[in-house]
């Protein structure tokens, strides 16, 4: 079967690796009260990294300084850019929190765009952001609104640091041994944070279907995508997130979002579709 035929096909997969993380985000909201939310992504990171470990087993030689340097870059990247994505969520509803964080590859490929028509979907996106506080800004949370902008800030870190690792490393492997550096970036907070909940088995399993649905399921399925669509309409499709990630967050969770921020959600999704598809295509996301 041709590419072109094999392409709603592919696009369907795309759209359902991003329910599937906005579904894992959901589950792992309703698991903060638990472990809390940097419990909650340690255990995210530790099954994820086993996961791929055992699927890609990386080989540790042949890596230069710059190699290694530039994982270690994105496992930090990694932990800190879920660890903020997951402190937002405790604060912001899903859909806020996905749209504010989508921001950062948005950002970055405007930057990378160096065109005109960067700033006409900048300014798109700028309104969409201040209709997120059409209900009054004070009615999000500030300190949610500071953590989903710095898990924007590492997003794009991430892909630029992602860029440099698949120079070096075979994709699955610098992607395997990245996240193993997350994981243990993240053990000795998401231990404090959770405690004695580590010990229960349930939390465990509930921690491993967040891996699952968050990581393992939609990478996956992005990849077999990827041979079989442009990287301008995965772009495009991967601008969808905020939209997915505001009905999960509505059929799951209860969270009901004002009209304005429906529309801001809107704004950015466009803005989001606009600058990716003439930029570099985006690295799907671990948040």
């Amino acid at each position: 079967m041709s590419p072109r035929r094999d392409a709603p096909a592919a696009a369907v997969l795309v759209v359902v690796g991003l329910a599937c993380q906005e579904v894992g985000a959901s589950v792992a909201v309703l698991l903060f009260p638990a472990v809390g939310p940097l419990g909650m992504v340690m255990l995210r990171l530790v099954f994820s990294a086993v996961l791929l470990l055992l699927i890609a087993r990386p080989r540790l030689r042949g890596h230069g300084r710059d190699g290694w340097s530039a994982l270690i870059a994105l496992g930090l990247a990694l932990a800190v850019m879920n660890g903020l994505f997951y402190l937002a969520l405790e604060r912001l509803p899903l859909g806020v929190t996905v749209t504010i964080e989508v921001l950062g590859p948005l950002v970055l490929s405007l930057v990378l765009a160096r065109r005109a028509s960067a700033w006409m979907w900048a300014g798109v996106a700028f309104a969409g952001v201040v209709l997120l506080g059409g209900g009054g800004w004070g009615r999000l949370d500030l300190l949610g609104v500071l953590f989903a902008g710095g898990a924007a800030a590492c997003w794009a870190v991430y892909i630029l640091a992602a860029a440099r690792v698949g120079r070096t490393f075979a994709q699955l492997d610098g992607l395997a041994l990245a996240m193993a550096v997350g994981a243990l970036v993240s053990l000795p907070f998401g231990i404090a944070d959770a405690g004695g909940a580590l010990l229960v088995p349930a939390n465990l399993a509930l921690g491993a279907a967040v891996a699952l649905l968050s990581s393992a399921i939609p990478y996956a399925l992005e990849l077999i995508a990827l041979r079989r669509l442009a990287a301008s309409a995965f772009a495009i499709l991967m601008a969808l997130s905020p939209a997915i990630a505001a009905l999960a967050g509505l059929v799951l969770l209860g969270q009901h979002l004002s009209l304005a921020e429906i529309v801001g959600i809107a704004l950015v999704i466009v803005a989001s579709m606009g600058g990716m598809r003439s930029a570099v295509p985006p690295v799907a996301p671990v948040g």
